[in-house]
């Protein structure tokens, strides 16, 4: 079976000798040797990060699967294909399509076997958990600011950032305007009639001018 290696580095990981390039490619060469895999060649990507798969070395290996020209794709670890779950389950996907299998050393992956590929479903769902939970947390984080009158990302409509640069102080205009808008809608006003009200009232916009969404946006955030 015709196998082809990838290896990859980012800049700030070329130090760490435990996943250097030649760390990485004696592994590989040692692990098609202990399971009958011809190795064709290591393709290489030095000094690129993970989170992009716009890399000239990964779109090689994807050229050599696309063209059936090797049978086997061998990596030291999961995440040297890709940091991103997404886009490892999508190439490995293609590889499946094109009866390529996968091999990842560290993880003890091997998808050409039925438990290989139960294997690497859990592996992925596990980092796709972690990065789930990260999510939530900043989530929450974000709300606890939002309640607490603390800039969380833009600056909603209606609100000014005071000197310390962290907590919003009301801006008087923009929540006369917000009272405005309010009034608007439940006399029945159309999104599009109430820009043309606060225009002509002369209530500033975030931009140039009203618009619908705006308004829908504004009404969302101050709920």
């Amino acid at each position: 079976m015709k196998a082809i290696g990838y290896v990859r580095v980012s800049t700030l990981e070329q130090a760490n000798e435990g996943i250097s390039l030649e760390n990485q490619t004696q592994k590989i060469r040692q692990y098609c040797q202990l399971n009958d895999l011809e190795l064709t060649g290591i393709i290489t990507d030095a000094g690129v990060s993970g989170k992009t798969t716009n890399r000239p070395g990964l779109i090689e290996v994807l050229h050599l699967v696309k063209t059936k020209k090797v049978q086997a794709v061998v990596v030291y670890k999961l995440d040297r294909l890709s940091r991103k779950v997404l886009d490892t389950l999508t190439m490995i996907e293609m590889f499946d399509k094109a009866t390529v299998a996968f091999h990842s050393i560290t993880e003890k992956i091997d998808t050409a076997s039925a438990m290989g590929r139960f294997f690497l479903n859990i592996t992925a769902s596990l980092a796709q958990m972690e990065r789930d939970l990260i999510s939530e947390r900043t989530a929450d984080a974000l709300q606890m600011k939002v309640k607490n009158h603390e800039r969380a990302g833009q600056i909603p409509y209606g609100w000014t950032l005071a000197e310390d640069g962290n907590t919003l102080t009301p801006n008087a205009l923009e929540q006369e305007a917000i009272v405005k808008i309010r009034e608007l809608r439940a006399k029945g006003y159309t999104l599009q009639a109430v820009c043309n009200e606060l225009t002509k009232e002369g209530y500033k916009p975030l931009g140039k001018v009203w618009y619908p969404q705006t308004i829908k946006n504004i009404l969302r955030k101050a709920a």
